[in-house]
């Protein structure tokens, strides 16, 4: 699946202010129920949350994939954002988390669910992309730069 059919561009969010994991994953949630009022903030975030408890999703390099299945979801749904600061995400690699992208997925997707997360880790772990992302200023531009870097990639 591609990343501009994943994405929108009220779903991508720059410089989200951090304060902690539970607050960063609320927010997600709470902006993926406002763009999709079928879908209970509460619900969204308390799946986040669930997801985590099984281990950190912060995949190194100041990059976090939080994901979880959701229970009616028709269709895959991400949200990337860039937080500041950089905030504690409980990673390998012991590095704060500053780049993120949000996936949450029907519940019975489950290759769906895994083919859509390792091309988002591939997408992450180049860090000519990681960079862009991180120097965007607003939210139309981090959405640009994500949606050229992949039909770059």
């Amino acid at each position: 699946m591609t990343l501009d059919a994943l994405l929108s561009p009220r779903l991508t969010l720059c410089h989200l202010a951090g304060s902690s994991k539970k607050k960063l994953l609320l927010d997600i949630a709470q902006a993926i129920a406002e763009q999709y009022p079928q879908h209970d903030a509460d619900t969204i975030f308390n799946q986040l949350i669930a997801r985590e408890r099984l281990g950190s999703t912060g995949i190194g390099d100041g990059v976090a994939i939080p994901h979880c299945r959701l229970p009616g979801c028709e269709r895959p749904i991400g949200v990337l954002c860039t937080t500041e600061p950089a905030i504690d995400f409980d990673a390998a690699d012991r590095q704060p988390v500053d780049l993120l992208f949000a996936l949450l997925v029907p519940e019975n997707s489950e290759q769906e669910h895994l083919d859509t997360l390792a091309e988002i880790a591939a997408l992450f772990s180049d860090s000519r992309i990681r960079e862009k992302l991180r120097q965007a200023r607003t939210n139309d531009e981090l959405y640009a730069l994500a949606i050229n870097s992949t039909a770059a990639a």
